[in-house]
């Protein structure tokens, strides 16, 4: 074997968008253009025989997995559910007539950066109206179903969103219950109402770099022992939200702000020297400011391709 290609029709995309846009993921070859050559032609040809007028990807499988091809920042490994490339691949990917579609941007946040006094002045004065919590493990569902209700509210309108299925929400719910503690979570109520949240993740990529992928004999112990006890030092935040009907103002930026604070300072206390805060599209212009206005700097960039299959 020299390479892999996957090829699929979302039906949620297609209710959605009705684009006649199918998908390539799960892309992996050596370097060698006849290899990338054979496996877009296969995949094409059965999203033709599907109906479908363009491809896009990779997604492996949905936007809501892994999605976009590394062509920025190889110089550090990918955090827990963020891909990886070889200079080599965007070029080759090219090479069969495939053109940038959009670029997702992933950040790193050092936590002993303090936040602009400006953001911090305007949380004090709404402070009276605010309340950031950790999650509730005892009611663990209900948590659950508002970080849903306010990921899928804010990300609504972003470019290619689709909504999680029940099953995948209940898989990152049973990830979450195992790999991430109550303040690793935090919900923001205004005047009562959950409006803003935030996760974060142990970057688990650390923790099983040298496992070989192995988790017998001994490595669960090893992955459990750096997880329980000795601590990583980096993480990752997947999901952050602020409802729409707070973004765009100086009060959606607040609350972005209210939910990052107490993550820093936790990160803080447990060593952790770096957060990825991913991914963030390009043209997200309002998230990009709030990121990078508490200290993240942009280490990578992820991008998605497309072509047309009507053309020969």
């Amino acid at each position: 074997m020299v390479g892999r290609i996957s090829a699929q029709v979302d039906q949620m995309h297609l209710q959605k968008y009705q684009d006649a846009t199918g998908f390539f993921g799960f892309l992996e070859a050596e370097d060698d253009p006849e290899t990338f050559r054979g496996l877009f032609e296969s995949a094409e040809e059965w999203l033709r025989q599907k109906g479908m007028q363009r491809i896009r990807g990779p997604f492996n499988l949905s936007i809501n997995d892994e999605c976009g091809l590394l062509v920025e920042g190889f110089d550090s490994p990918p955090p827990i559910m963020l891909g990886h490339a070889l200079p080599y691949y965007g070029p080759r990917v090219e090479e069969q007539g495939y053109a940038g579609e959009q670029d997702l941007l992933a950040y790193r946040a050092h936590p002993d950066i303090a936040p602009p006094r400006q953001l911090e002045a305007l949380s004090k004065r709404v402070a009276g109206r605010v309340t950031v919590r950790t999650m509730r493990r005892d009611r663990f569902n209900e948590e659950l179903e508002i970080i849903r209700d306010i990921f899928e509210d804010a990300w609504s309108e972003n470019w290619g969103f689709i909504p999680f299925t029940p099953a995948e929400f209940a898989e990152l719910g049973k990830n979450l219950k195992f790999l991430v503690d109550s303040e690793s979570v935090r919900i923001a109520e205004l005047d009562g109402e959950p409006v803003a949240m935030i996760v974060m993740f142990p970057n688990i990529n650390e923790a099983i770099r040298d496992l070989n992928g192995r988790l017998l004999p001994f490595g669960w112990l090893k992955l459990l022992w750096r997880l329980k006890v000795v601590g990583l030092k980096s993480a990752r935040i997947p999901l952050l939200g602020v409802r729409r009907s707070h973004q765009g103002g100086l009060l959606g930026a607040a609350l972005a702000l209210m939910v990052i604070a107490p993550l820093h300072v936790k990160a803080r206390k447990q060593g952790i020297m770096e957060v990825d805060m991913s991914w963030i599209l390009e043209q997200n212009q309002g998230m990009r400011k709030i990121t990078e206005s508490v200290g993240c700097d942009l280490y990578k960039r992820y991008r998605i391709y497309q072509k047309d299959l009507t053309t020969a």
